[in-house]
């Protein structure tokens, strides 16, 4: 069959003559893929390259000397090339396309040096890093690729060269309109920025969103929403160096300094202009007038230090609630984010961030704006639309009325295998549309493991055939006895992250031997959350693996609503670390529900073992966990309080709660009697006694600062709390000594 578009008679030459032209005529993109052999391909894309008259190129590889690293390709974010060639034989992945495809600029090339495709999807060119042990490459599928493939073959302004039989297969060619005139920006009426800042912006969308920065100046909360490629970052940028003009402190954050290079260097160029920048380093810009725009990481940046005038978060969807929701209480805060692109979901930051913008437009001024118009290329450019399609960066749930009002009672439960997802790109995008949202950083190898991993499930509940709620089960554990002492004496085993913890960390040699299933992610449709979708969808996936495996798991970023979900589910909390994620601020936990004998040895044996380490670990490397966070973990944990005082502990502890006993004079039984009630609560003490108990015994934590964390007018009266909350522990665990010691300040009724 002859292909759509073959030009049997075109040369090489003749192809990339005529793709450059259409291209600079249309102000679009094209993309060329160099199928065969990988010496053929490569020099295939050096001909290119020559043909196109000493273009601004870079070449992707893993071949030494002759371009850049595919680890080293983070360099092209934020430039513009007129051509970029991707080695996609070795070292490729989802990741890495979605890194360099958008740094081609309009009437240029993006060039893929590809197998041949009928051998593409094959076991030879897999990512071996989806071979999770104790499964190997030949596990893992092509799907991904295959798709890909069929993207490639069928999507406009796409051309294919088979270089092993020197055929143009496709020649890409659209035959666009002229590109359209852009109109050039102007500046507001009555704007308080400089005029250069309106003067350097490249659409009347990039002005329009500088404008709306402004209101910085105010207090106000700014969104600036944008897919990439649409100058987002520069207006930020623009921006910042405005208000440092003025003598403001702007701080800025994103998940790594290099998502906000080109916010620094919007900003240097406009300070330099208007001859105010006087001082730079690496990640500060200093004013004459004292202003300064600075970068910290979002760990730093988050407490605020030295009292910013304003905030910059840029990759905002990037970046979990709990940080973003931190932002919120600088002077002025500007969330810049990408709306479907490699760096994050606009769409889940949409979905997990606007309720917290709602409550701030209570307190103050908060501002939407969008950039639709790109900057480096027309409207519709094909390569950005096929990018879209093959990595699913605009994937999003199904349509709320299309699963709203229903019940978990009228779901269907089903597997979702690749070749049900790959028959179906509806389904495919519903499931991963929802994926997307169940966690704050989604990227282009997720899709990839979706389709081929072999150690993953992923599971439906589905609502007149459309998606409500989705789960993605990982397979760990069942490794033999040398791996898992290799991992036990400090080895990374891919994949296996709740042995791996169990193992290296706690020092269990065995718990890598029973087979498991972590839950992955699990996202419920936000038209039906909070209606037990997320539970019957776990509760079939029991029933469905629970008499193959030994244990459930998962391991999340703990916070008290997310410990109780998984709490009612029938999980139990066995490990807590004791380090923040660098990314979401928030330490994480590990919960097992047994499913067989082996996980539940390995589940009690580590229950056992987390109450004296969590004893210990609060007040050291968990002086800082929240109470609230500290008190979940410990309730949702199956160890047994059995609190075990001496006599003389049990008189203090009394003695301290009735009469004129001293917390000090025997810490250690009230933090014994702190645990017991936290592990086993009743209802005896409120939130804000527990909480006590967390800060003051547990988290050893002073006393001038435990009443003014818990609100308590003094230390006196906080001192007075603590013995008020021992009172019903000694009621419910004390022992004769206690009782003994009680009636000498209680009167008998």
């Amino acid at each position: 069959m002859v292909a759509a578009g073959e030009r049997g008679d075109m040369t090489l030459a003749d192809l990339v003559t005529a793709l450059r032209a259409e291209a600079e005529r249309a102000n679009e993109r094209r993309l060329l893929v160099l199928a065969g052999g990988r010496d053929a391909g490569l020099d295939a894309a050096g001909d290119v390259l020559t043909a196109l008259d000493e273009p601004e190129a870079t070449l992707v590889t893993t071949r030494e000397g002759t371009g850049i690293a595919p680890d080293d390709a983070d360099r092209l974010l934020g430039t513009t090339r007129d051509a970029v060639v991707l080695d996609c034989h070795a070292g490729f992945s989802a990741n890495l396309l979605g890194r360099v495809v958008g740094a081609v600029d309009g009437g240029g090339l993006f060039v893929l040096v590809t197998p041949p495709f009928d051998d593409w999807p094959t076991a030879d060119y897999a990512d071996a890093r989806l071979a999770v042990p104790p499964s190997t490459v030949g596990d893992v599928t092509g799907h991904f690729r295959r798709r890909l493939v069929d993207t490639l073959s069928e999507h406009p302004g796409v051309a294919v060269v088979d270089t092993d039989a020197d055929v143009v297969v496709c020649d890409g060619l659209t035959d666009p309109p002229p590109a359209r005139p852009r109109s050039d920006p102007s500046a507001p009426a009555d704007t308080a920025f400089p005029a250069a800042a309106y003067a350097a912006c490249l659409t009347t969308d990039q002005a329009d969103a500088v404008a709306a920065l402004e209101g910085l100046r105010a207090g106000g909360a700014v969104v600036v929403a944008a897919d990439r490629g649409r100058g987002k970052s520069a207006a930020a940028g623009l921006a910042a160096g405005s208000l440092a003009a003025e003598g403001r402190d702007v701080l800025v954050t994103a998940p790594a300094y290099r998502n906000a290079a080109e916010v620094f260097e919007r900003a240097r160029s406009l300070l330099a202009a208007l001859g105010r920048l006087t001082d730079e380093t690496s990640r500060t810009l200093v004013t004459a007038d004292g202003g300064r725009v600075r970068f910290l990481d979002p760990a730093e940046a988050v407490a605020l230090p030295d009292d910013p005038d304003a905030v910059v978060v840029d990759e905002a969807a990037s970046l979990p609630v709990r940080r973003l929701t931190a932002f919120l209480d600088a002077p002025a805060v500007a969330f810049v984010t990408t709306v479907h692109g490699y760096e994050g979901t606009g769409r889940g930051f949409d979905v997990r961030f606007r309720d917290h913008l709602r409550d701030e437009r209570d307190e103050r001024d908060v501002v939407d704006v969008r950039l639709d118009d790109p900057i480096r290329y027309a409207a519709g450019d094909p390569v950005e639309v096929w990018a879209f399609r093959a990595l699913l960066l605009d994937a999003r749930p199904a349509a709320d009325q299309l699963v709203a009002e229903t019940t978990p009672h009228d779901a269907a439960y089903r597997a979702l295998d690749a070749a049900d997802l790959l028959a179906d790109e509806h389904l495919l995008r519903e499931a991963f549309g929802l994926l997307v949202l169940a966690h704050y950083r989604t990227e282009p190898d997720d899709l990839v493991r979706l389709l081929d991993a072999p150690n993953l499930d992923c599971r439906a509940l589905t609502v007149g055939g459309h998606v409500a709620a989705v789960v993605l089960l990982a397979r760990e554990g069942g490794l033999r006895e040398p791996l898992r002492t290799k991992m036990y004496e400090g080895a990374r085993v891919r994949g296996n992250m709740i042995p791996d913890v169990l193992t290296s960390q706690l020092r269990d040699l065995d718990a890598g031997a029973p087979v498991g299933y972590r839950v992955l992610r699990i996202a419920t449709h936000h038209a039906v959350r909070s209606t037990g979708f997320g539970s019957r969808l776990l509760a079939d996936c029991h029933d469905e693996f629970g008499a193959d495996v030994d244990w459930f798991g998962v391991g999340f970023g703990a916070t008290p609503r997310l410990v109780r979900f998984w709490e009612r589910n029938g999980y139990r909390t066995v490990h807590c670390s004791t380090t923040r994620n660098a990314a979401s601020g928030e330490y994480s936990a590990i919960m097992l529900r047994p499913a067989g004998p082996a996980g539940r040895d390995l589940h009690d044996r580590h229950a056992r073992r987390f109450r004296p380490r969590m004893r210990d670990g609060l007040s050291d490397a968990l002086t800082d966990l929240d109470p609230d966070v500290a008190r979940a973990v410990l309730r949702a944990t199956d160890a047994s309080p059995s609190p075990d005082l001496s006599d003389h502990e049990w008189q203090v502890v009394a003695a301290a709660a009735y009469g004129p006993g001293l917390y000090d004079a025997a810490p250690g039984a009230f933090r014994d009697l702190a645990m017991a009630q936290l592990v086993d609560p009743d209802d005896a003490l409120t939130d804000r006694q527990e909480r006590l108990l967390v800060r003051k015994p547990l988290q050893t934590a002073d006393w001038a600062r435990v009443a003014d964390d818990l609100d308590y007018v003094s230390t006196r009266q906080c001192m007075r709390a603590l013995g008020d909350a021992f009172r019903p522990l000694v009621e419910r665990y004390g022992t004769a000594a206690a009782r003994e010691e009680r009636r000498r300040y209680v009167t008998p009724d």
